[in-house]
């Protein structure tokens, strides 16, 4: 028994006793090896299977490694044990080694998750150890992609049961950030008429919920049939193709009005069109841009309209703490539904990252089975 102490202190997923003293739980393969075979450093910090990034670049760059140290728990912070991990595209950027905040090399990407609280600081007073919760982020903006996620209790949250884990793994980037381009920068108000310009994807099909359950008439936009179909079943009260020619026009003519906020995924494509469509102090928030982008600023002028960016990234705790509390009242409610587009596993990694960038017509959230339910 003395030995079976020992070995559930090293291993964060031990859940019942070994075979025989000689074994320890390991949490990579999910079986009982024997002793003999782990090393110094294995038997003193718990280990788990994450994926790695030793060097930006493309997908290749990717790989799923077994043995990866868990990282050690702060007073403040919460180790959940990953059922499923969010993807976003800002991930396939930092991976690139194109943007504004990096890691240090190596790192394990992804900062959303769904699972289960393992373990909490001594400060975290909000979640108990067997919490469903889902993960909306890290301080560092990694460590999803992986068994186990250590996050500030923050950005951590109790997910309803009515929603699954991938649904969880599903709210953090997409929903929070809709939220605060709709909410905490628009300003959003009820009766007010809403462009999602892009509304299939993982943000889109959130700002389609959260417009329609506030109480505005919300327009949604999508490159194809299917994704027209999801960005309908989500809420929006009008759908329009955006590889139509002339769809803003199109848009304009049968709502007879132009927009009071447009949210914007593809600024570099889009932007120039969204000025043309604008009522008296409407707001354009950027939420997605992948290039430059030359606009006409007199399309702003005569109806006094302003275009502001979004980050998620500089939310304070306040706003974080708003939030979560808005998105786990509307899970509650019943309106906050997140769209799985497709489940990958953490072998197909790489796939995913290729995918949630090249494929056409975005129709919801790619997320990584890290675990079966």
């Amino acid at each position: 028994m003395k030995f079976q102490n020992i070995f559930k202190m090293l291993s964060p997923t031990f859940v019942s006793a070994p075979h025989s003293f000689s074994q320890i739980y390991d949490p990579c393969s999910g079986q009982y090896v024997n002793i003999n075979s782990f090393s110094a450093l294995n038997m003193s910090v718990p280990t788990m299977k994450a994926v790695r990034v030793h060097r930006f670049g493309g997908p290749e760059v990717l790989s799923l490694e077994q043995h990866v140290p868990i990282p050690p728990l702060k007073e403040n912070q919460v180790l959940v044990r990953v059922l499923f991990a969010g993807v976003n595209p800002v991930e396939t950027y930092i991976r690139e080694g194109q943007y504004s905040r990096l890691p240090e090399l190596p790192y394990t990407p992804g900062s959303d998750a769904a699972g289960y609280v393992h373990q909490v600081g001594n400060a975290v007073t909000s979640l108990k150890v067997g919490d469903r919760v889902f993960v909306a982020g890290t301080s560092s903006n990694t460590g999803s992609y992986a068994q186990f996620v250590v996050s500030d209790d923050t950005y951590v949250f109790p997910l309803h049961e009515r929603l699954s884990f991938a649904q969880g793994a599903s709210l953090g980037v997409p929903f929070f950030t809709a939220y605060k381009a709709l909410i905490l920068r628009a300003q959003t108000k009820p009766g007010e008429v809403v462009l999602i310009h892009g509304a299939s994807g993982a943000v889109g099909t959130a700002a389609v919920q959260i417009a329609r359950a506030m109480g505005t008439t919300v327009v949604g936009t999508a490159g194809t049939k299917e994704g027209m179909d999801v960005v309908s079943r989500c809420g929006a009260h009008h759908v329009f193709n955006h590889n139509h020619k002339s769809y803003e026009k199109k848009m304009v003519e049968h709502l007879g009005t132009g927009f009071d906020v447009i949210i914007e995924h593809l600024a570099n494509i889009n932007l120039g069109h969204d000025l043309q469509m604008l009522k008296p102090s409407a707001r354009v928030m950027v939420v997605g841009c992948r290039g430059a982008v030359n606009i006409n600023p007199r399309h702003l002028m005569l109806p006094e309209a302003s275009i502001r960016g979004v980050a998620l990234g500089t939310s304070t705790p306040a706003e974080w703490s708003e939030m979560g509390a808005a998105i786990v009242a509307g899970i509650e409610a019943g309106w906050v539904n997140p769209v799985i587009n497709q489940e990958y596993t953490m072998d197909e990694v790489q796939q995913v990252h290729h995918d949630i960038i090249h494929s056409k017509g975005a129709k919801g959230k790619l997320v990584i089975r890290v675990v079966d339910e």
